[in-house]
């Protein structure tokens, strides 16, 4: 049997959390995403990867792209990482900085419109997939939204 020194002792510094795990995390991201007009524009898709710092308060103190788009999706992919706020822990009194990254995926929305009868528009609306990765992953059912507009008469 060991005695106590000989034991190892248990790690004390683990990484910060998000509040709510990575499912709240994704839905941070993407309840905060803004596209940008240029992106929309070009009809740009893709995935922006970005490296993080967060400091032992739980804030994220710098951020850099790793792999980008571009047409704006790199500046919002760097906003969105610096509005993250992870779990503030104590560590001994010593100044520890850890090391992260993410992935943040822009999915344009599927769109139609047609016209219907008189002064009629119909509008049919699919919304993206969350592209959600890791244990928290779930099923998604495809949702498509019609608005019928009437111009009028």
């Amino acid at each position: 049997m060991k005695s106590k020194k000989d034991r190892k002792p248990e790690s004390f510094i683990t990484q910060p959390k998000f509040p709510g795990g990575n499912k709240a995390m994704d839905q941070f991201v993407s309840s905060n995403l803004r596209y940008p007009e240029e992106a929309i524009e070009n009809k740009v898709e893709g995935t922006v990867a970005v490296d993080f710092d967060i400091d032992v308060f739980g804030n994220v103190i710098e951020a850099k792209i790793k792999h980008g788009i571009g047409y704006g999706c790199d500046e919002e992919a760097l906003r969105l990482v610096k509005l993250l706020k992870f779990e503030k822990k104590k560590y001994q009194g010593m100044r520890v900085v850890f090391h992260r990254s993410i992935n943040i995926h822009f999915r344009l929305h599927s769109a139609s419109v047609k016209p219907v009868q008189g002064n009629q528009i119909q509008y049919n609306f699919i919304p993206a997939k969350p592209d959600i990765t890791g244990k928290d992953k779930e099923s998604t059912k495809s949702t498509t939204y019609t608005f019928n507009i009437n111009l009028g008469n």
